[in-house]
């Protein structure tokens, strides 16, 4: 605040960002500092805002989006213009796709510069190419109009389906100044920016419908489920009704994985021979097979879709029963007439049993072998015993053959404590998330990454170690990408594409930066090590020397890796 030649006070663009933020409760900045945000963020944490500084943009956007994910508020990255925003607008198109509430905001060239390419300092057309990538897009160019762009940002990340939102700031806009007594009128706190959106009487009727004329139903919930926070109803309608669940990876312990309904053990047999499933905050996409195929078997099935938006129903195959609403308002629907849905047949629940226990008492006596070197199955075992022990501690999970074994061998008992690659897939969340995941809800986390997928965001261990975060990243090494075997086919000295620097010490790394770091190559090593880790609470690495012939190729994602069908003559 500031007072001109007349003494009329006075505040500037800077202060009002600020204010616009802390009106809305928007109390935590992730981003790396620049032209022409450096001030901003200096001025916010001077106004007792937490800004997180990271060494790229890509992996702040991360922390933002799963903080958005874990509080239903948007979280917020800042970055610089051009190269920044680019590095952090992959961040935004991921939460976009996960469903993650989250606002990318960047410094920009000046409108009249950029569209007659003048060649301004890092000049880029930055809203136009934010646009395909998110939710929505907006430039505030008139400090008078700094509160309604952000409270246009914040609606739409958060409103119907959630996603990325970019928010443009030209560096001119930060300096613009206007009365103080003006400028307080024009920040507020959004008014119901989520509201219940309650299913039609006739939609749920139809669905109940479908459940009572079903003998062998399921319910499938998706991360959406977790995200909604209607925890309650949600074991409600599935204790209440009887069905079968089947969580997916980020949906893990909505209820404990040890829950008696779950389908998780027997996830082919039940998803091939349900006759009616139920899809709770999830969609029929890849992770599901669209829908189709052998993945659900040969007999006709009725699907039931609760989502908030209803041009996702039938985007793979027909839905059946589709509940349009909030999944909070649509579940507590659906319980008020769950008493007259018949229970699962016994045939039913017995089929998923006997498969449930086949197959668990197979994995328990894979798990129960003392491979040497270690294995992922044994390594995750290790994880598995000290997770059950700290069901508190958020989980993230990257990888290739990482991801597949872990999120199939580590049970989790709390919602909204697994987060991983999701929809898109993609590597390199794996820093951000921990970052952004341990800032939101300060309790211990641990991270579980493949050497292949650490090595995109590696240097965040040094972020980790500046704030003092209580971060254990275990780096599961076994050379390479998928595995570290392959050789170069022509004999020369560049090793094969999949192969990384042999018997690497990734624990020496985190040491460089005051943190503490393990070594270990067996399972009973390992569970030491994360055991300590944890309940030390500092930066940690453990490396986990895995035997480097134990991966797959692209995890079990196989089938979507094609092979050349040309041969060398």
């Amino acid at each position: 605040m500031t007072t001109d030649n007349q003494n009329t006070q006075v505040t500037d663009g800077f202060h009002l960002v600020i204010d616009a933020l802390k009106a809305n409760d928007l109390d935590t900045i992730f981003g790396l500092v620049g032209i022409p945000i450096t001030d901003l963020c200096r001025l916010a944490q001077a106004e007792g805002l937490r800004f997180i500084g990271f060494r790229h943009e890509q992996h702040a956007g991360n922390a933002a989006a799963i903080a958005g994910y874990m509080t239903q508020k948007p979280g917020i990255c800042m970055t610089v213009s051009a190269p920044g925003f680019l590095n952090g607008l992959t961040a935004l198109a991921n939460a976009t796709v996960n469903c993650f509430p989250m606002i990318l905001i960047s410094g920009s060239s000046e409108r009249e510069i950029v569209d007659l390419q003048q060649g301004d300092y890092e000049e880029m057309d930055q809203l136009n190419a934010a646009k395909p990538y998110c939710k929505a897009a907006y430039r505030i160019n008139h400090i008078e109009d700094i509160g309604i762009g952000f409270a246009r940002a914040i609606r739409a990340a958060v409103s119907g389906r959630p996603g990325g939102v970019y928010l443009d700031l030209p560096a001119q806009l930060l300096a613009q100044t206007m009365p103080v007594e003006e400028a307080k009128k024009s920040i507020f706190k959004v008014i119901d920016p989520v509201p219940r959106q309650i299913p039609a009487a006739d939609a749920v009727e139809r669905a109940w419908n479908v459940l009572k004329g079903a003998k062998r139903p399921l319910i499938l919930l998706g991360k959406g489920a977790a995200y909604a926070q209607a925890d309650a109803d949600i074991r409600a309608l599935i204790e209440k009704s009887g069905i079968p669940y089947l969580p997916m990876s980020m949906a893990k312990g909505l209820l404990p994985d040890n829950h008696p309904q779950s389908a998780s053990a027997a996830r082919s047999f039940v998803l091939a021979e349900a006759d009616a499933v139920m899809l709770v905050g999830a969609r029929l996409n890849w992770l599901l097979a669209h829908g189709k195929g052998k993945t659900w078997g040969k007999d006709p099935k009725k699907f039931i879709q609760i989502d908030i938006q209803a041009n996702e129903v039938d985007s793979n195959v027909q839905i059946d029963a589709p509940l349009i609403g909030d999944i909070g308002s649509c579940v507590g629907e659906l319980l008020k007439g769950i008493a007259a849905v018949p229970k699962p047949s016994a045939e039913w629940i017995a089929a998923i049993n006997e498969k449930k226990d086949k197959n668990l008492a197979k994995m328990a006596e894979t798990l129960a072998k003392e491979a040497s070197p270690m294995n992922f199955h044994g390594a995750l075992r290790a994880i598995r015993d000290v997770i059950k022990k700290n069901p508190d501690v958020n989980l993230v999970n990257e990888g290739a053959n990482t991801l597949d074994y872990c999120r199939a061998i580590v049970d989790m008992y709390k919602p909204r404590k697994r987060f991983d690659s999701g929809t898109w897939g993609i590597m390199g969340i794996g820093m951000g998330y921990a970052i952004g995941a341990a800032v939101t809800s300060g309790l211990p986390t641990v991270a579980v990454e493949g050497d292949s997928a650490f090595g995109f965001s590696g240097m965040e261990l040094e972020t980790i170690c500046r704030y003092n975060l209580p971060i254990t990243t275990v780096v599961f090494n076994n050379n390479g990408v998928y595995r570290g075997t392959d050789v170069n086919p022509t004999g020369g000295a560049d090793v094969a594409p999949t192969v990384f620097v042999k018997n690497a010490r990734y624990d020496k790394m985190i040491e460089a930066f005051g943190g503490v770091g393990y070594y270990v190559t067996t399972p009973a090593e390992l569970e030491a090590a994360l055991t300590k880790a944890i309940a030390e609470g500092k930066p940690a690495l453990i490396n986990a020397v895995i035997d480097e012939t134990a991966g797959t190729e692209s995890g079990r994602l196989t089938n979507l890796n094609p092979s050349t069908a040309a041969g060398k003559k």
